[in-house]
């Protein structure tokens, strides 16, 4: 993985990441980001920033309210991007939040999590429990946090959920893996989790090659002192030594992959997996023909993205 060349490169893993010898790093993907809008224009969802810890930070959406009495449930989001490129406040996740927002009526925190190679994994894991912990401490009376306003007012604290795409459903699953043996504050329950072509990877599903798969280079450049390197249980939920996946700690769980997606192998794995290790939990599964890797992110006004986007929408909102 590691080469140099006449420009200098020290690590090349193009077309996400460069690395060159003085320490300089440029992200060769990922989508601008844009700002909030208190009314967006096509869905009429406000979004704000917050902040919620001096190293994590946060876009906040919140659809338009017609009964001001009636709670909304709360999804914790974490976006895409290999650990290593975009943001919650990119156009791709941006656009595509505010319309999940919009059709599930719920109250959305998007997670601005730590990026390797500057914050090596585990990092980005240790800000989605935070930030998780973080909307939890809403429901305690004189937590010493500043409460958010729209958490307060409108949120539902027994529907909470954690999902994401890619990178981000990776971190969904152990947010809800760790909530089965570390208690969140005031006790705090996960309701449900979503799962979009999770970023999931080992040692053997991919047996030609692995090594010079992309998806084991990102990781072992995100994580490089990872215990157990590609099966450690962070990025192999089915490794030896993992979690028990009995002890995934929401009680509804959906989960999305596609026909070329590359991940698709072991994210099936992982579905039987749950089926056959006791977890007693109402599971969704969606497989969809023709697809790739988080179409519904890249291009959410296909007929297959509107359609996968309403039956997540219905699985937060029901």
């Amino acid at each position: 993985m590691a080469n140099s060349d006449s420009k200098g490169v020290m690590v090349d893993l193009s077309p996400a990441i460069k690395v060159y010898k003085d320490g300089t790093v440029v992200r060769l993907s990922g989508s601008p980001f844009v700002p909030p809008s208190l009314d967006d224009p096509t869905t009429g969802v406000s979004s704000k920033d917050i902040t919620i810890s001096p190293s994590i930070s946060a876009r906040m959406y919140l659809p338009k309210i017609s009964d001001p009495n009636h709670k909304l449930p709360i999804l914790v989001f974490f976006h895409g991007g290999r650990f290593v490129v975009e943001s919650a406040f990119s156009s791709l996740h941006h656009r595509f939040v505010n319309v999940l927002v919009s059709e599930a009526r719920a109250v959305a925190v998007s997670v601005e999590y730590r990026l390797a190679p500057e914050h090596p994994l585990p990092a980005a894991l240790e800000d989605g429990w935070a930030a998780l912990q973080w909307v939890a401490s809403h429901v305690v009376e004189g937590s010493c946090i500043e409460k958010e306003p729209w958490l307060v007012k409108h949120g539902d604290f027994n529907k909470i959920y954690v999902g994401g795409n890619s990178a981000g459903g990776n971190i969904a699953h152990n947010m809800a893996i760790r909530a089965g043996v570390e208690s969140l504050v005031g006790d705090v329950k996960i309701l449900g989790g979503f799962l979009s072509h999770p970023y999931f990877w080992d040692s053997t599903t991919k047996k030609e090659n692995n090594e010079e798969s992309m998806p084991y280079k990102v990781f072992m450049f995100a994580y490089p002192l990872a215990p157990g390197g590609i099966d450690n249980p962070m990025i192999n939920p089915l490794a030896d030594g993992a979690p028990k996946l009995s002890g995934l700690a929401c009680s509804r769980l959906f989960v999305c992959t596609s026909q070329k997606d590359q991940f698709r192998e072991i994210n099936l794995l992982y579905v039987e997996a749950l089926k056959k290790n006791g977890w007693k939990g109402e599971l969704e599964l969606v497989d969809v023909d023709g697809e790739d890797h988080c179409f519904e992110v890249f291009n959410p006004e296909t007929e297959k993205s509107k359609s996968l986007i309403t039956r997540l929408a219905s699985f937060i909102r029901d």
